[in-house]
């Protein structure tokens, strides 16, 4: 691999995953009911917006779930995956290969999102308990629906929470399986973001 190629690759990788960690926060904070006014919640709408909203015309919301940014999340996967796939020479696989590679990828990289929010909520916990900041109160909003049934299972003891040790633990198992999943699949871990 000639330095252009490599320089081509840590662009395209790094570009599109930022775009599809902020298109994947975003459905998150909205399936969460997070703070829709927030400053950060306003700054990802405006990165998203102008791909989503010609998406929403044509992709209802199913319930809860906003389908397009789902849609959205898997189409920055696809492009990312091909343009690494082209960049390096190798042939494309078959579409339907690649939707497999953009769900493993896109699921890959909402596992992670949980994982290192879970993280900078613990220490922010202990280093600026009860902060009012925007991006604690929505790293707050995103975690607590994932929170909350570990910790119904093991209650604060002493006023220490013990349940991130469980999402840890569940989200350990979730990795372990989407690695089994793209190794079955025959993908690169150089093609996902998150695994």
């Amino acid at each position: 691999m000639g330095p252009m190629t490599e320089i081509g690759f840590l662009l395209v990788q790094t570009l599109f995953s930022l775009y599809l960690g902020v298109v994947i926060l975003r459905l998150l904070l909205q399936l969460a009911r997070a703070d829709f006014y927030n400053p950060i919640s306003q700054a990802m709408v405006k990165a998203t917006n102008p791909l989503l909203l010609p998406l929403r015309r044509v992709i209802p919301p199913l319930g809860k779930v906003d389908t397009a940014s789902l849609v959205l999340a898997l189409i920055v996967q696809l492009i990312a995956m091909v343009s690494i796939l082209l960049l390096f020479g190798a042939g494309l696989p078959n579409i339907v290969t690649l939707l497999g590679w953009a769900v493993i990828g896109c699921v890959a990289l909402t596992v992670n999102i949980y994982f290192f929010a879970i993280i900078i909520n613990i220490i922010l916990s202990w280093v600026a308990p009860g902060s009012h900041h925007p991006a604690a109160v929505l790293l707050y909003q995103l975690t607590e629906p994932v929170m909350q049934p570990f910790r119904k299972l093991i209650p604060p003891m002493g006023g220490i929470d013990l349940s991130p040790i469980l999402v840890f633990l569940s989200i350990s198992v979730v990795q372990i399986l989407l690695k089994s999943m793209a190794q079955s699949a025959g993908l690169s871990p150089a093609l996902v973001f998150g695994l």
